[in-house]
């Protein structure tokens, strides 16, 4: 798996590309969570468009990063969630801790809304 990240205002963008799977993916999402969250950005958006595949060790390292970004007062906003994500976070009833998007622009766009 592959990772691209870029900054857009104090919201991290982080594309994942390829399999996400324990031997592949898991410690790269871990890492880079990590180090945006230590650069004082805990406001991230995963774009899985690009992810055909993930399994359960990749799920947990979703919800880790989603606990860490609370813990840190920001959030991760998923986008472009594939058939395989969704049933997993069906199955572990995580359907309502994640916020999911169709694109980018509208999990940017719920950051800018003010409570």
């Amino acid at each position: 798996m592959r990772i691209t990240e870029r900054t857009i205002d104090d919201i991290v963008v982080l594309n994942l590309i390829g399999r996400m799977t324990i031997n592949d993916g898991v410690d790269q999402l871990r890492e880079k969570v990590t180090s945006v969250i230590a650069q004082g950005h805990p406001k991230v958006v995963l774009n899985l468009a690009q992810v055909p595949y993930i399994d359960s060790p990749a799920l947990g390292e979703l919800v880790r990063s989603l606990t860490v970004t609370r813990s840190a007062k920001g959030s991760v906003k998923l986008v472009g969630v594939n058939g395989r994500v969704v049933s997993l976070l069906t199955i572990m009833k995580l359907t309502a801790e994640f916020d999911t998007y169709d694109t980018e622009d509208q999990a940017l766009a719920s950051y800018m809304v003010t409570v």
